[in-house]
């Protein structure tokens, strides 16, 4: 059941696992109504076997796509529908994660030495659904890092239904270096991703990594079809209230930090009603006043206070007051 009708995704904001849960996503959709939201990676096995429920999401969050860890096509396909069942607007598979876990558990970007495999997965899951399967994979790994590796593994891939891409333009070392230390070794390659457009012009390709601000993503869409953010997002959220405005042309009220912790304020009493914890809400917030006056204090109250059991949305507010000035940014 392939689709040809793919979300927009000229501004994505990228999955980190154990950062990209349901409330950060809402987070982040009161400030761009337009960018595409991702799940941080689920595997097959948590979605088959484990007893929470890995699928959950707010309806506010639309487009959102659901990241997956797997290589077994069939549990691939079968969490694909799932994900159709409960609403999802697509569904990535992560060829681009250099965790040892990752790699243990047979995804991730030790994937791109076994590109026939991923076009498996792609083939399994895109004949059981109708949303778009996509890929998020690096420029190479290891020593297998030349501009011919990587467009074998797209050509493959692409060759069993899959129409896009978003590459980490920086290869992934498998060995010898942690994840973070691949965040910012080697260097990126902008480059190479450009090339790869030019060779499979009727793909839809995105690019990741080390993109802080929005001239630079109106650079790269110059030559690509979209852009995906990362940390960038999560350090200075209020990046995000231009989106909409910059990159999509869309007209509408940019909101102040002010207006979004106000906003968030029903949102996380519901949450709390139901069970969760203030702070696995709040510190998706902690740079949200990023470069303005007060900053400081206000993430020095939230990362005190806000972890305690007995935290509620009063101590937002309480961090509101020590921004300053607030009369001026608010009105």
């Amino acid at each position: 059941m392939t689709s040809l009708v793919l979300t927009d995704h000229k501004f994505s904001i990228a999955p980190m696992l154990d950062w990209t849960d349901r409330h950060c996503r809402y987070f982040h959709r009161l400030l761009t109504q337009h960018a595409v939201l991702y799940t941080e990676m689920v595997t097959t096995g948590a979605i088959i076997y484990g007893s929470g429920d890995y699928l959950a999401f707010n309806t506010q969050e639309h487009p959102v796509v659901l990241q997956l860890g797997g290589s077994n096509p069939a549990d691939m396909a079968h969490c694909a529908k799932l994900a159709e069942q409960r609403g999802y607007d697509a569904v990535n598979i992560n060829v681009g994660c250099p965790s040892d876990r990752v790699q243990n558990g047979m995804f991730g970007a030790c994937l791109m030495a076994q590109p026939q495999l991923v076009a498996d997965c792609v083939k399994a899951m895109q004949d059981v659904v109708s949303i778009p399967i996509t890929v998020k994979t690096r420029i190479g790994i290891d020593d297998s890092d030349d501009y011919q590796f990587l467009q074998d593994f797209v050509a493959t891939t692409a060759a069993a239904g899959c129409q896009q891409f978003i590459v980490h333009a920086r290869k992934a070392w498998l060995k010898g270096l942690s994840p973070k230390e691949n965040r910012e070794v080697p260097p990126l390659n902008y480059a190479r991703v450009y090339q790869l457009k030019r060779e499979f012009p009727q793909l839809n390709i995105s690019i990741n990594g080390g993109i802080k601000t929005l001239e630079q993503v109106q650079q790269q869409l110059l030559h690509l079809d979209g852009v995906m953010v990362g940390r960038e997002a999560y350090t200075n959220p209020m990046l995000l209230s231009a989106v909409d405005e910059l990159i999509y042309g869309a007209t509408g009220t940019v909101r102040t930090p002010q207006q979004v912790v106000l906003e968030m304020l029903p949102y996380i009493e519901q949450q709390m009603c139901e069970g969760a914890r203030f702070w696995h809400i709040a510190r998706h917030m902690l740079g949200l006043f990023q470069g303005l006056p007060g900053a400081r204090q206000w993430r020095r109250l939230l990362s005190e206070q806000g972890h305690l059991s007995t935290a509620t949305p009063e101590l937002l507010l309480q961090a509101l007051a020590k921004v300053t000035p607030v009369a001026e940014l608010t009105t």
